[in-house]
């Protein structure tokens, strides 16, 4: 008997994943070098630079939520031979992003009001809204690179979006440079030129990989056919609470940073919105690898091969949790040294140093089961069991870590040692629920792309 052709290997899983993580970690090198650059200015310069960041990422995810879901159709329908159906898929994702930049264009007139409710200091305030309106204007943009590089991925070509993500990575680290200290005659624009240089670097990037996609390069030739409102349909169907189990968990942490730790001092914000951007960085790999899993498991199911399935989701877990593991030996043996690019100058570094470095050990608990959780959560997307990750987020996150870190933090001065242990608890009671889904073969009957409406092949 042959062997199944979608089996999983290490290699697979691999050569799929190294594009992704270079993809993602460019994505959080911006955040990284943002803050980094900042820093200099201040600690209400970085504290409004990475709140601000955090923010808009809170409005991204959303449409970047509904957009993942292109990948679980392409990917299945790569798996079947169905690449003219498989490219009508991303232009579903573009469209998606076209909505996403009118719903930041509404955000953007809110954001003075928001900002005004939140226990941030007045300065930093300031620089919140105006890091925010400027970074706001690259939402369709960003979303629209996000949705292209799903529909790329879904085919197993994620190299393409790498070099669009790379080359936005570049293009920002360098505007940075130009925009926040005035450098080559340009104005010191300080935060906000932070966000300008992310905007244009986006905006920019995007316009190149919609290139590519337009033109059909990096994709097997395939005939054209008109888009169909059905399937548009079926992207918002499955994509919303796609979007909807981004949001809900982000929301959540949001609701965290700016309510719960908000109240603990500017120092202590910056210094915990640092160590997320580290973790940010370390944490992307585990994410390239969990998506990379999934796109294998797209295949297999597309191929009508299920039994390839929980091999491929354990072996993408194994992966994930080693590189998880590493990291975290190197948070407990250089945890102060990793921080000391994000101290600011003046009476706050110890301070800051010290806060952050404690961060950055105990998020080792809370990093080795996300990467459980995400596993799984990917993986019950690729098959198109959304829903329920969605319910159970909206649950766990809002019902237990929410209240329960308002409660600890705010009401019983548990500090941060408390809100660490509800990050902990959080991902590791939704890593326990999404395995108990995944365990019960729900997905085994799932009908994403519509097989019924695709010829044989």
């Amino acid at each position: 008997m042959n062997a199944p052709a979608h089996a999983p290997t290490l290699r697979k899983l691999l050569d799929l994943a190294w594009p992704i993580i270079i993809s993602r970690s460019a994505q959080t090198v911006i955040g990284f070098c943002d803050a980094a650059m900042v820093a200099r200015l201040g600690e209400d310069a970085l504290a409004a630079t990475t709140a601000g960041a955090l923010n808009v990422y809170a409005v991204f995810i959303l449409p970047m939520g509904i957009s993942s879901i292109v990948a679980s159709f392409v990917s299945q329908l790569h798996g079947r031979g169905d690449h003219t159906g498989a490219r009508r898929y991303g232009f579903y994702g573009l469209i998606v992003a076209a909505l996403a930049q009118i719903l930041c264009l509404g955000v953007m007139l809110a954001a003075p009001y928001f900002f005004a409710q939140l226990e941030f200091t007045p300065a930093v305030r300031t620089l919140l809204v105006q890091y925010s309106v400027v970074r706001l204007w690259s939402g369709g943009a960003a979303i629209g690179l996000e949705a292209l590089a799903n529909y790329y991925g879904g085919l197993g070509n994620t190299r393409l979006p790498m070099a669009a993500q790379v080359l936005a990575m570049v293009l920002n680290v360098v505007l940075c440079w130009v925009f926040i200290y005035g450098n080559l005659g340009a104005p010191a624009l300080g935060v906000a030129g932070s966000a300008l240089a992310g905007t244009i670097a986006t905006c920019i990037a995007f316009v190149a990989l919609l290139g590519c996609f337009l033109a059909g390069y990096g994709v097997e030739k395939a005939p054209r056919s008109p888009l169909r409102g059905s399937e548009l349909w079926r992207v918002l169907r499955y994509g919303l609470p796609a979007g909807l189990n981004w949001f809900v968990e982000f929301s959540a942490f949001n609701f965290f940073i700016n309510v719960v730790i908000a109240g603990l001092g500017t120092t202590t914000v910056a210094a915990l919105m640092a160590a997320m951007q580290v973790n940010s960085i370390a944490f992307m790999p585990a994410f390239g690898i969990a998506s990379a899993g999934a796109i294998l498991v797209g295949h297999a199911l597309g191929a009508k091969e299920q039994g390839a399935v929980p091999p491929t989701v354990w072996l993408t877990m194994r992966v994930a949790g080693g590189w998880m593991g590493l990291i975290g030996l190197i948070y407990l043996l250089f945890s102060h040294f990793v921080m000391l690019p994000f101290a600011p100058p003046g009476p706050e570094r110890a301070a800051f140093l010290a806060i952050s470095a404690k961060v950055l050990g105990l998020s080792i608990a809370w990093q080795l089961v996300d990467a459980a959780a995400l596993t799984f959560a990917e993986s019950l997307r690729a098959a198109g069991d959304t829903s329920f990750p969605m319910w159970a987020r909206v649950v766990i996150a809002w019902l237990v870590f929410v209240p329960g870190s308002y409660v600890s933090v705010r009401m019983y001065d548990g500090g941060m040692n408390m809100a660490v242990f509800w990050l902990v608890a959080y991902m590791g009671l939704l890593a326990l629920v999404l395995w108990l889904r995944f365990r019960s073969g729900v997905w085994r009957s799932l009908d994403l792309a519509g097989s019924s409406e695709m010829p044989p092949i």
